[in-house]
Order: C-alpha cells, then sequence, then structure tokens
C-alpha cells in the first residue's frame, strides 16, 4: 500500500500508527514527530525526511533507496536488517538504536552521529563517512569497504574482524582504536605502521 500523495507534510505528530509494509513514496516530511511508528518492511524512493525526530520506530527489514533522513535524530529505533541504498543521512543522530545488522550501500552520512552504536555485522560499502562520530562504537565483523572516513571520530571503535579495505583511514589513531584482527589492504597497512611512527621504505 502506497501513502497517500501530499508532496510536503510539515510539523505533524504520528504517535502509535501501524505502517507496516506501506510504500512511502517520494514524500516530503519536514520537523515531524513519528513515535512508536511501525514501519516494519515498509519501503522508500525518493523520499526527504528533514529535521524530524523517530523515537521507538521500527525499520525492521525496510529498504529506502535515495532517500534522505538529514538532521534527525532516532532514538531507541530499531533497524534490525533494514537496508541504504543511495540514501543521504547527512547530520543525523542514533542514540540507543538496535543497528544490526544494518547494510548500507552508496550515499552520505557524514556528520552521521553513531556513538556507541552497536554496528556488529553491519555492511557499509562505498559510504561518505566523513567527519562521522563513531566514538567508542562496535564494529567487530562489520564491513566498511571503500569508505570515505576523512575527519572522522574513531576512538575507541572495535574492528576486530572487521573488513576495512579500500577505506580511507588517514585519521585512524592505531594506538586509540581496536584495529587488532581488522582485515586492510597493503596500502593501508603502510599508513597504519607509519601512524606508529615507523620509517617504511
Amino acid at each position: 500500500m502506497t501513502r497517500s500523495r501530499v508532496d510536503t507534510v510539515e510539523d505533524a505528530t504520528y504517535r502509535r500508527t501501524d505502517w507496516y509494509a506501506e510504500n512511502l513514496g517520494a514524500r516530503t516530511y519536514v520537523r515531524c514527530v513519528f513515535d512508536d511508528i511501525d514501519l516494519t518492511e515498509c519501503s522508500s524512493r525518493g523520499a526527504v525526511f528533514s529535521d524530524c525526530r523517530f523515537t521507538r520506530v521500527r525499520f525492521n527489514a525496510s529498504e529506502h533507496v535515495e532517500s534522505a533522513f538529514t538532521g534527525c535524530v532516532f532514538t531507541a529505533c530499531n533497524l534490525f536488517d533494514a537496508e541504504f541504498t543511495g540514501c543521504k543521512l547527512v547530520g543525523s543522530e542514533f542514540a540507543d538504536c538496535e543497528l544490526r545488522p544494518v547494510r548500507v550501500l552508496g550515499g552520505d552520512w557524514s556528520l552521521t552521529i553513531l556513538r556507541e552504536a552497536d554496528l556488529r555485522g553491519g555492511s557499509f560499502q562505498d559510504v561518505r563517512l566523513r567527519e562521522t562520530d563513531l566514538t567508542d562504537a562496535n564494529c567487530t565483523k562489520a564491513a566498511l569497504t571503500g569508505c570515505d572516513l576523512s575527519g572522522a571520530q574513531l576512538d575507541g571503535v572495535r574492528f576486530a574482524g572487521a573488513d576495512l579495505r579500500g577505506s580511507d583511514l588517514g585519521d585512524l589513531d592505531p594506538l586509540r582504536t581496536g584495529v587488532a584482527g581488522a582485515i586492510i589492504d597493503a596500502e593501508q597497512a603502510v599508513a597504519l605502521a607509519r601512524a606508529l611512527g615507523a620509517d617504511v621504505r
């Protein structure tokens, strides 16, 4: 089922609503509040959520293509098995959310706040993560391949068993980040060795 066609919705509040398996289409929501909404298996293509708040929203197994969630706040939301393809989440914040295993292919997640996020087993492929705050995030056995992590805050991140090949690790301090067991390529290995003060020749 597709949501009724309305170009833009502003300052609306939705509470305890069942939108299970709905197609959100390409609607635009501005400064809206979503509280205790079931978006399980919903889909969106070209939808825009700007400065919205999501609390206890279930995004389980939802699929989003070329949609935008910019400047949004997600609190206690469940994104189990959610998939984002070519989406923009610039400046959004996740707090106390279930994010595993989220799948992200392409798109821009710059300036996103994912502090202490549990991203174990998640997948980020070719994603722009510039200046993203991943402080103390658990990325054990996650895949962050081909990602732009320039300027990202990575202190305390656990990358054990994570696949980081092709990602920009120029701002990663191996003394402040758990990289033991991470999978990296030769170029990254040289960069990390130099970060440790080694003279690579």
